[in-house]
């Protein structure tokens, strides 16, 4: 049988074909734009996605036995508001997940509601980037919007929807909107009431492997797809990404290099770290995952290399990096804002350290370990919890340059796995679809049986106690920048 995975990204839609023994048949990518209607915010039309994909789905499956295509699953960009009124038509463009401008909201939530109060009843607390601070936003600012809300959905949800007719969701994207309470895999009455919002408006909840429906005739017909084919709830980007990569199961941890960069560590029971500096959520799984989630990684090089130096030769510019633990210039990551671990919606991207002798290759350098440095802060977190982690898989556009890879493995003294297929959610989505149609008798066993890790990058530690002593310098940068920023 045939599997199809659909990862919603903020940049593409990427739709990728799969047997039932995991071999990639096809890969299909739809590009869509993104909106930037005024500083740090970001935003998507929702028709938008659905263009894509519908494009997306006749491209994929124009050379295949289409009568052997038997589930449609999903990996999704998570937190973004989608808004349907009663005729199911999109009230506003969406609010995405790396968009900034909830800050009244957000400090609405964690100082005058309480962090305390947020974790008890969600796990975690607030960031401008989830859910609930954007429909607190659309309720405050755009209050004729808000009374004309019939569905609130996530954006990888509003294909589900569209393709099946089905009001769903899963409790891995769930466990980012701080509505849902993570350990009981519910949602929360009290948020429900803090956010003025009613469970009829609220998509009914699965477990990430489990069928939401089927195919809608009318589609059936317009892919030439069985109306037997399967859409399964799917998960949220980083917990696809996890089971793409195999990162299933107490104690694995998965790294994923994507316009946002994450540290992904699954765990068999639910926990809370303190000062809720990882996000604890439901898994892809059936169990749990602490999360450290910073909102720029690739998208600091894309930036950089494209933008700013105006090419789109990666390798060619990572090519002459050779002096590693050496540089002498440092780059702040933080060019939406960051999330894990600071909360700081305005802490900004910076370069420092530059001297006369500063060289291309030096800013280019910076800008990858700047993203490596950041995601240590999350592993500190994670270390600080009792948690050991040896050894992390890696996924994303940025897991395709050697070099950041080498760069992950010595900053944070880890070998890095490097698996077959990096293409982590699409893949994740596509084996959540062949667990839910019985192919698999767990998300476990098919991760077990599909991905195969191919390469490992190991630490030296000659690098490991260079970049040390270059981390401890990058942890001072931004205390000593933040009552800046925040002026």
């Amino acid at each position: 049988m045939l599997y199809i995975g659909i990862d919603l990204g903020t940049s593409a839609v990427k739709m990728l074909l799969m047997d039932e023994k995991g071999k990639i048949e096809k890969i299909v990518s739809k590009e869509y734009p993104l909106y930037f209607p005024n500083p740090g915010w970001s935003e998507q039309k929702p028709e938008d996605w659905w263009d894509a994909v519908v494009e997306g789905m006749k491209e994929l499956t124009s050379e295949c036995d289409k009568s052997k295509v038997a589930g449609i699953s999903f990996g999704g960009q998570m937190h973004g508001l989608v808004i349907l009124d009663e005729n199911d038509d999109v009230i506003r463009p969406a609010l995405l997940w790396n968009d900034g401008r909830t800050t009244e909201e957000t400090d609405y939530l964690n100082q005058v509601i309480g962090k305390e109060t947020l974790s008890k009843y969600t796990a975690n607390i607030a960031f401008t980037g989830f859910t609930a601070p954007k429909i607190l936003w659309i309720k405050n600012k755009e209050p004729e919007n808000f009374a004309k809300i019939k569905k609130i959905m996530l954006p990888k949800d509003y294909i589900a929807y569209k393709l099946s007719g089905s009001f769903c969701t899963d409790v891995s994207d769930a466990s980012g909107m701080l509505i849902f309470d993570v350990q009981n895999k519910c949602w929360s009455k009290e948020m429900m009431d803090i956010c003025g919002i009613t469970r009829d408006q609220l998509a009914d909840i699965y477990e990430s492997y489990e069928v939401v429906g089927t195919l809608k005739p009318e589609l059936s017909k317009e892919f030439g797809l069985p109306e037997t084919v399967k859409i399964v709830a799917g998960a949220g980007d980083n917990a696809a990404a996890a089971v793409g990569t195999g990162t299933v199961g107490d104690g694995m941890c998965n790294i994923s290099l994507g316009t946002s960069g994450t540290i992904f560590i699954s765990s068999d029971k639910f926990g809370v770290d303190e000062n809720n500096a990882l996000h604890a959520f439901a898994h892809a799984d059936g169990h749990y995952h602490l999360m450290g989630c910073m909102l720029s990684a690739a998208s600091c090089n894309k930036w950089w290399m494209e933008d700013i130096i105006g090419t789109k030769d990666f390798g060619a510019e990572q090519k002459g990096i050779e002096k590693l633990g050496e540089n002498h210039v440092y780059f702040l990551p933080y060019l939406m804002g960051e999330r894990s671990p600071l909360n700081d919606p305005f802490a900004r991207g910076t370069f420092t350290g530059i001297t006369m002798d500063t060289t291309r290759q030096d800013m280019t350098q910076a800008v990858l370990e700047g993203v490596a440095f950041a995601i240590r802060d999350s592993f500190e977190v994670a270390k600080s919890l009792g948690i050991k982690i040896e050894r992390s898989k890696i996924c994303g556009g940025g897991a395709k340059s050697p070099l950041w890879k080498k760069m992950i493995a010595n900053i944070l003294n880890i070998k890095i796995d490097v698996i077959e297929s990096e293409e982590g959610p699409g893949y994740g989505g596509a084996i959540l679809a062949a667990v839910a149609c019985g192919e698999y008798a767990s998300v476990e066993e098919a991760a077990a049986k599909l991905v195969k890790v191919v390469d490992t990058v190991e630490p030296t530690p000659e690098l490991v106690e260079k970049y040390e002593a270059r981390y401890q310098q990058f942890k001072m940068i931004y205390p000593a920048l933040k009552d800046f920023f925040h002026s």
